[in-house]
């Protein structure tokens, strides 16, 4: 049986990596994690611990803050149920291994085509093996536009980011409050109630 590639995204304290927990348990009990944050202060050391005291100890966790393609490959050969969080913290440690004065979109977009491209044919072809993936990601561009430029690039290439995921789920959930919509299956219900 083939497995599956979902996204579950949401803002900030949307309740999305516990809902992406949830469901990683509810899918099976072989689960792989696999952990993008780089720890460079006090604020981020607490959150990713939060993260490991919520996450059972039955489940492998892969450190992969770059080259993410290469521990889905890996943990796929073992596991059926991989959960990744986070795609824009991956692409944040991308972004910033840039020059700021090379930054630019053209470069931006490149990161984006290259390493989310990657770890979307990683998930497929865990996906073909039997093995789901679900990706974490965060909604950044619902405010107002960024005052300065690496912020504005870092939304725009987080939304390119989401969207390039997104098109090659199966299933895609919104999380607000607490509360996941598979905004998929309801984008899919709409668009045929439209067309009956």
């Amino acid at each position: 049986m083939a497995g599956k590639i979902i996204l579950v995204t949401g803002g900030a304290r949307s309740g999305k990596s516990a809902f992406a927990e949830k469901l990683a348990a509810e899918m099976g009990t072989s689960i792989g994690y696999i952990a993008t944050a780089q720890i460079y202060d006090e604020e981020m050391r607490y959150r990713v611990k939060l993260h490991r005291e919520r996450r059972p100890s039955s489940w492998q966790t892969w450190e992969a803050p770059f080259e993410a393609e290469k521990a889905i490959v890996e943990a796929s050969k073992s596991h059926k149920v991989l959960l990744f969080d986070c795609l824009t913290l991956y692409l944040s440690n991308h972004l910033c291994r840039i020059l700021y004065d090379e930054l630019n979109d053209e470069v931006a977009y490149q990161i984006v085509e290259k390493h989310m491209g990657a770890l979307v044919r990683a998930a497929q072809a865990a996906a073909e093996q039997g093995t789901s993936t679900i990706f974490v990601t965060n909604e950044v561009g619902a405010g107002i536009v960024p005052e300065n430029k690496l912020s504005r690039l870092y939304r725009d290439a987080s939304g390119l980011s989401n969207q390039r995921v997104a098109a090659a789920a199966d299933d895609v959930y919104a999380v607000i409050a607490g509360i996941p919509v598979n905004i998929k299956k309801l984008n899919a219900c709409l668009m045929q109630e439209k067309d009956g």
